[in-house]
């Protein structure tokens, strides 16, 4: 058993939105194919990956430290024998040779992408969906059947009017969705109490609303704002400020005494529990976000939902960014409290499983072997463009 060869390839998931810090207009997004000379049904079993959206392609970072370490590493080494399969935490560790700890910034993103390829692949050797393996393996042995998704939209984009974004959320609301998210903080504090309270004439009770700041404020701005916001009792306010900022988010909790969430920009199991220890975040009301795809991969979330636990958190509290298979996986088969959903952005990568439909808030997962890329047409299409010409024979020679 053994990894033939890893293959990256950047994409353009480019778009005219913008959140309040950066706009999409040149975003990039790394896709990685694990091929192995494995074979199932006929064919060779192959590992598929991408990273997050807000966070660029990973290419060069892959090409230039990651993918030899693994290439060239003793395939014996890579192997895990008591399942008879690959070994994703033996794997993460070759990927992370002669890194340094600490400074996570962009290789968390890289590893993250491989990571999931690998963790792919794993669950098509052993022939089972990903939650199933991970419930079975580091759960409590049944995964959820369904997970709750939120909708995530609302970004600013130009020419668009109260009208548009209303339009939007009652497309979300009537695919079943019952709680959307827009951005603020990139306009003016009544501009932006106008955009939320156009949203709530469709979405109806603030319960049903999300607004995220994507880190801009400083803290005299997220401590005025969330006094503007307070009357609507809205479902969360998202990453006020910056992502590191603990002493911030610590003290805007002083003020603000409603449900906060923060997390997608922590890139480690360090860095979760400094912002558990140090940001005042309240584990009875508060949201977590990290996600697996920007932060090492699922190895190192692993660690990151035991910091969890030793801080007496429950991972019901825990409701991933990035709108991906991956997380809503991890969702599923280690019972956290959902998982973002994008239904209309970032395409194909944004979205779950062709033909399963969200109802009232839900969404089941395919019953496919690995993450389910296979079963979303439009992005395994794309996904398998980078193989296309593995054939059997080649694999196997």
């Amino acid at each position: 058993m053994r990894i033939v060869e890893v293959r990256e390839q950047t994409v353009s998931i480019a778009s005219p939105i913008a959140n309040a810090y950066i706009d999409f207009s040149k975003m990039t997004c790394s896709v990685v194919a694990v091929i192995t000379d494995q074979m199932r049904d006929g064919r060779p079993v192959i590992g598929y990956g991408f990273n997050s959206n807000g966070r660029y392609g990973q290419g060069a970072l892959m090409r230039d430290r990651f993918l030899a370490r693994l290439t060239d590493a003793d395939p014996e080494s890579l192997i895990d024998k008591a399942n008879d399969n690959l070994d994703p935490f033996a794997i993460w560790s070759t990927l992370m040779t002669n890194e340094k700890p600490g400074g996570h910034g962009e290789r968390s993103v890289a590893v993250g992408t491989i990571d999931m390829a690998v963790w792919d692949a794993v669950a098509k050797i052993a022939g089972k969906p990903l939650y199933q393996l991970l419930a079975e393996r580091y759960g409590s042995g049944t995964p959820d059947d369904k997970v709750w998704v939120y909708a995530a939209g609302g970004y600013y984009y130009p020419g668009k009017d109260h009208k548009q974004l209303q339009d939007e959320f009652r497309s979300y609301r009537d695919r079943g969705y019952r709680v959307c998210k827009m951005k603020v903080g990139a306009v003016p504090l009544d501009q932006d109490i106008a955009r939320i309270e156009a949203a709530l004439e469709v979405v109806g009770d603030g319960q049903c609303l999300a607004v995220d700041v994507n880190g801009r404020f400083d803290l005299d701005t997220a401590i005025r704002f969330g006094e503007a916001i307070k009357p609507y009792n809205l479902f969360w306010y998202e990453e006020v400020g910056d992502p590191l900022d603990f002493a911030l988010q610590a003290e805007l909790g002083r003020h603000y005494d409603l449900p906060m969430a923060t997390g997608e920009n922590l890139f480690s199991h360090q860095d979760a529990r400094n912002l558990l220890k140090f940001g005042g975040m309240h584990k009875d009301r508060d949201w977590l976000q990290f996600d697996c795809a920007l932060s090492y991969g699922l190895v190192e979330y692993l660690r990151t939902l035991d910091v969890l636990k030793e801080e007496g958190w429950s991972t019901r509290r825990v409701v991933p960014h990035g709108g991906h298979q991956m997380s809503l996986n991890i969702a599923a088969g280690l019972h956290l409290g959902g998982n973002e959903s994008y239904p209309d952005v970032f395409q194909p990568f944004g979205g779950f499983a062709d033909g399963i439909a969200v109802e009232d808030g839900y969404v089941a997962l395919p019953q496919v072997p690995g993450v389910g890329f296979e079963a979303k047409s439009k992005l395994y299409a794309l996904m398998s463009k980078m193989t296309e010409d593995v054939a059997p024979a080649r694999v196997m020679a």
